[in-house]
């Protein structure tokens, strides 16, 4: 699994971000997944990364909060939580976004035939 978190300088979600990602992999048992995180600093690189804001997850090079209408641009993010908007999404949303891409791999896996 590839994990990137990418931020604007200076972001005050940076650490949350990153804790709450390293928590959820961790209870999800994912110790070995290495996160990379990357600085976007300019409105040139927002645009061709589709950065939509700081923090923005990419799981396996996929937006999994993603809204389609979103500009990209420097700026903080907010996502929308069960406890109202955030800086950062709640534990379960982020458990969710990782779960799927786990499941559709063990899905292929099994359907060529190589188990689990």
């Amino acid at each position: 699994m590839d994990i990137e978190l990418l931020v604007i300088p200076d972001c005050a979600n940076t650490r949350s971000a990153a804790d709450r990602l390293h928590q959820v992999l961790d209870g999800l048992g994912l110790h070995d997944v290495t996160v990379t995180t990357h600085v976007i600093a300019d409105q040139t690189e927002a645009a061709a990364a589709r950065f939509t804001g700081s923090p923005t997850f990419l799981i396996n090079g996929r937006d999994p909060f993603a809204e389609p209408d979103a500009t990209p641009g420097l700026a903080c993010r907010m996502y929308r939580t069960p406890d109202g908007v955030a800086g950062v999404p709640a534990a379960d949303q982020l458990r969710q976004a990782l779960t799927n891409p786990l499941q559709a791999g063990r899905h292929r896996r099994h359907r060529s035939g190589q188990g689990e």
